[in-house]
């Protein structure tokens, strides 16, 4: 999975998630794993709602090695709290991964065709996600994230049989609240997204590169 993120939703996201301070990020139309991705989370040392980017790909704070992000940029929503890598981080520090649409490969033989995901009406959303900080560094800690996924609604069904778990507006503030920790409440809040709301359709292969980051990566092609 890769994600976009366009200049428009920089300027709606933060009404809807109560940020007191507008973020300063630049827009992504190939946003891949391993690069640097808008998060919002509660602080805490502060418990302010706060816009950062952490690196895409998590390191649980007990790891001997910070490569291990490279194989962790999801996380099952049906196991994550039990997971070890993952337990913590779905206990106290969730955090959304802001988006516009997102992109999934159908494979067809050998090939593997991109596909562009959005809602109908264009409107941005929120994954869920997870994040640790690293700090076998502690000149440089490092912040990380994965994506909570689950089972395919009927729209992503034919392309994948998995996909990112997209947050309804009104769980924002339950998904980001340190304070509700239970995992059966808070795996309520993880279903498949409604498919009447969204629209998928066929990208150009450049998306494959993830130095083509242009408006072209999510223009329908063919």
């Amino acid at each position: 999975m890769a994600a976009s993120l366009e200049s428009k939703t920089l300027k709606i996201l933060p009404a809807l998630l109560g940020l007191p301070i507008p973020p300063t990020l630049a827009p992504h139309y190939n946003i891949a794993p391993s690069q640097p991705i808008a998060c919002v989370r509660t602080d805490p040392q502060t418990a302010e709602r706060k816009c950062i980017e952490l690196k895409w790909g998590l390191v649980p704070s007990w790891a001997k090695d910070g490569s291990i992000g490279n194989k962790m940029i999801n996380a099952r929503s049906e196991t994550a709290a039990e997971k070890p890598s993952f337990k913590n981080a779905f206990k106290q520090q969730r955090c959304v991964v802001l988006a516009d649409g997102f992109f999934e490969w159908k494979r067809e033989g050998k090939a593997k065709e991109p596909y562009y995901f959005r809602f109908k009406d264009r409107r941005p959303f929120c994954f869920a996600g997870l994040w640790e900080r690293w700090d076998k560094r502690p000149e440089d800690p490092l912040e990380t994230c994965a994506m909570l996924t689950i089972g395919p609604n009927t729209l992503m069904k034919p392309i994948n049989h998995r996909m990112p778990v997209i947050l309804q507006e009104k769980d924002y503030e339950t998904w980001l609240d340190p304070k509700i920790q239970d995992p059966r409440f808070l795996a309520c809040l993880l279903q498949p997204y409604p498919p009447e709301d969204m629209e998928a359709f066929p990208v150009s292969p450049i998306v494959n590169n993830p130095k083509n980051d242009s408006e072209r990566c999510i223009e329908l092609f063919g």
